[in-house]
This record gives structure tokens, C-alpha cells and sequence, in this order.
């Protein structure tokens, strides 16, 4: 998985078969942060093997941890982290501008050493990404900051206090950052506006499970009962419900029949009910999910024969991650929607990719794009800008007619587990290069 690679696509192929969901890219991120919270050894089991986790993990490695890796039977990594060791406070800038999730690492090394120097966080330019409610919320815990120019400057002298937190906006980030700093806090947290996406609440039950006294999980009221020092514990992370959506989209688009096996329906619910509008049907069997084959796919007007609106929201609303997969499915389906991306004002770029491949869309403006289908794809050579509009552009090429050549093919890999490979036992006709 390197940064040249370049995925070469023969589309027009169905899509099927059978299909693990691979582990919770969002979860494994501030699991793997928050184990840094307590000395000891700690497995991690169903950790998804992407660019994102190992990039971290190469950053924990530098701070002194002791990182083990084994292939799980079941697909997957089983992670083994030993923690005695973290020392350094600053970990290697250039790692941690890679990815957003470098400052997760926060409340750890505050709490463990008293300092941290943290590189402003990379990830996906899909728009502004502040992290004043991060900064909001780590202040009011007791931590003192200071920005620099290129990187943070946080200290931390004795322990975090318990307080009350209300944050500007339900971010999962900062959520994250307030659970792992009141975890370990003096008194009782209460974190209101808090995000509440299954993620979230996988990083709770770790949390819990090492010794943390959290009241409110899955919803956005958190009450967090802080002790002196948590435990090592074991933990699984819960299925990547982001990739499930974008598996079973592309299994749509081409036709195929797919199971996809270990989801939680419930964290599905949504994702379910805006696809359901853009003529996806699927139906729950035991623990999988199955999408028939060959599906007419037409999207379901409004009453009266209005044009309807797919739109993202925080939790439980539709996730602005998969926005770029439901505007290619929409291409595929017969009638006009409006997809409405309210969170990222650069999201949304991607569309021109789609225009020249074929697809019947207008961009309004960053956040409104209005698609019309169906319409035949042709294979094109396109740039990945992001691991979601990556992923987007990999199931349109899936669906066209001819080759596609896809630059920039690592952003994908930041999200989504030996894709190539998992595509190709599915029938899919897709080459690394």
C-alpha cells in the first residue's frame, strides 16, 4: 500500500458473494488512543488493517509502546499493546499530520506524563475542521493550551477535574477527547451535545470495561465517574457500519447478490432508510444482511411528486461519510434527487469526476449537488481527493462501461481494509498497480 498505487478497474461486472464486515475504522482510532490511558498490556481484537491504524501505531510505537500484530483466523487484526513503556511526550510531527486522529492522543499523554506537544492533525480536506471544541473541552478538564504555529503545546499539572461540559457542536472527536480526560478525572463529568455514533460508544465500553464509570452511552448526555487509574483490558471493535453501506451500495449498483455477515442492524437503521429511497432493498437474516440481485433501482418522490433530499446529520441521522457513496448510487437510479451535504463544504468535489464519466449532475454549490438517472458510466482516470470520494469513485467505476484508472488509490487505503483484494473475491475486475 503505497503512495503511487493506482487502481485499474474493468467495470460493468456484478458485485457479490459473501463478505465479513471488517472492524470500525472510527472506533480502532481513540481505542487505541485511550489504551494508552492505562499501563499494562492491552488486546485489541477485529481491528481493521488500514493505512489510518497503522500510521498510528507507528506513532505509539514512537513514544515508547510495544506493539504486536497477529492475523485473526477470522479476518481482521488481533493488536497487542504494552504501555508500560510510553515516555516521550512529542510524538514524530510528520506521522501525526498524516491523520486527524494524532490528537486523540491528548488526554493520554496529558494524564500519563503531564505534557503534550501534538502537529496540527491531517486527514481528508473535505472542508474546515476546527478543534476548538477539542481545546474547549480539554481546558475546562484542567489542561492548559497553547497554539504555536505548527503544532499544540498542552500541560497538565496533577490530574484532570471533573466538570460540566456542554460542547459547541457534537463532535466525535472531541466527544472522544472529553470521554478518555474525564475517564481519568477527579469527580464526576457530565458531557452534554455530546456525539453519539456507534463509535462512540465502542470507545465507552473500552472505557468501562478498563474501570470508568460512564452513565448515558448511545445518547448525548454522558455522565462520566472518573478514578485515579484505569486498568488494562481487552476489547473488540464493533463493525465498520461506514463500509457495510458502501459494500452494499456497490452490490446495488452492479447487480450482484451480497451477504455481508457480523452488522448490527441498528446502527444500520438510517443508512437503510435513505438507500430504501434511492430503490435499495435489502432484508436481514440473522445476524448478516443480504442485498438481492439485480435490482431496478428508482428513487421514491416525495408526496405530491416532489424531488426528494438525501442529507446528512449527526447521529442517528444519515453519516456525511457515506454522502459521496449515496450521489454515485443516485446516478444509478431511475428519477432526480437533491443530495444535500450540510457538513464538509469541499465533500462535494468530487462531482466533476462523476460529469465527466457520464453522470447527469449539477453541483449548486459546495454543499447541494442535484444527480439525475440512470445513467451509463464510462470508464475515465480519476484522482482520489479523499478516503470517502475515493471509495465513490471506485464503486463508479465499477459500474461503468470500460476501464478506469484510479490515482491516489492510498487515501482509500486510509479507510477501507485490502480493498482491491475484498473486491476481487467478490467478482469485481480490479488491479493494483
Amino acid at each position: 500500500m503505497a503512495e503511487g498505487d493506482t487502481f485499474v478497474v474493468e467495470g460493468g461486472r456484478e458485485v457479490g458473494g459473501v463478505l465479513r464486515a471488517a472492524g470500525n475504522k472510527n472506533e480502532a482510532l481513540p481505542v487505541l488512543a485511550a489504551s494508552l490511558l492505562a499501563p499494562g498490556s492491552h488486546r485489541l481484537t477485529n481491528v481493521p488493517a488500514i493505512r489510518d491504524v497503522d500510521t498510528l501505531l507507528e506513532m505509539m510505537a514512537d513514544l515508547g509502546v510495544q506493539v504486536a500484530l497477529t492475523e485473526a483466523a477470522d479476518g481482521g487484526r488481533d493488536i497487542h499493546v504494552d504501555t508500560d513503556g510510553l515516555g516521550d511526550r512529542r510524538p514524530r510531527g510528520d506521522l501525526g499530520a498524516r491523520i486527524r486522529g494524532s490528537f486523540l492522543l491528548a488526554p493520554a499523554l496529558l494524564h500519563r506524563t503531564g505534557r503534550a506537544v501534538l502537529p496540527r492533525p491531517g486527514g481528508d480536506r473535505i472542508g474546515r475542521r476546527r478543534i476548538d471544541t477539542h481545546l474547549h473541552a480539554l481546558r475546562l478538564l484542567g489542561a492548559e493550551v497553547e497554539t504555536r504555529e505548527r503544532d499544540y503545546h498542552l500541560r497538565l499539572d496533577g490530574h484532570f477535574q471533573g466538570t460540566d461540559i456542554f460542547l459547541d457542536e457534537a463532535s466525535v472527536m472531541a466527544t472522544e477527547n472529553a470521554l478518555m480526560a474525564a475517564a481519568v478525572a477527579e469527580g464526576r463529568t457530565r458531557i452534554a451535545n455530546a456525539a453519539c455514533e456507534p463509535h462512540v460508544r465502542g470507545l465507552c465500553e473500552y472505557l468501562v470495561a478498563m474501570g470508568a464509570g460512564i452513565e448515558g452511552v448511545g445518547t448525548n448526555m454522558l455522565d462520566v465517574t472518573g478514578v485515579p487509574e484505569l486498568a488494562a483490558a481487552e476489547h473488540r471493535l464493533g463493525p465498520d457500519h461506514i463500509e457495510i453501506g458502501s459494500f452494499l451500495a456497490i452490490a446495488a449498483m452492479t447487480g450482484g447478490e451480497l451477504r455481508i455477515e457480523d452488522v448490527v442492524h441498528d446502527d444500520l437503521r438510517m443508512i437503510l432508510m435513505v438507500f430504501s429511497r434511492l430503490g435499495v432493498e435489502t432484508r436481514a437474516e440473522g445476524s448478516a444482511l443480504i442485498v438481492p440481485a439485480k435490482q431496478e433501482l428508482c428513487i421514491q418522490d416525495d408526496l405530491d411528486g416532489a424531488i426528494p433530499k438525501v442529507d446528512d446529520a449527526p447521529w442517528p441521522g444519515f453519516p456525511t461519510d457515506l454522502t459521496s457513496i449515496a450521489l454515485v448510487l443516485a446516478t444509478q437510479s431511475q428519477g432526480t434527487v437533491l443530495i444535500h451535504e450540510k457538513m464538509f463544504e469541499n465533500r462535494l468535489f468530487f462531482v466533476d469526476r462523476l460529469i465527466a464519466m457520464g453522470a447527469r449532475a449539477i453541483l449548486c454549490d459546495p454543499h447541494r449537488a442535484v444527480v439525475t438517472g440512470p445513467t451509463r458510466l464510462q470508464g475515465d482516470t480519476i484522482t482520489s481527493p479523499d478516503i470517502r470520494a475515493g471509495m465513490a469513485l471506485v464503486a463508479a467505476a465499477l459500474c461503468a462501461q470500460g476501464r478506469s484508472v484510479i490515482m491516489n488509490a492510498h487515501q482509500i487505503d486510509r479507510g477501507y481494509e485490502r480493498i482491491d483484494e475484498r473486491l476481487r473475491g467478490l467478482g469485481a475486475h480490479i488491479e493494483r498497480t
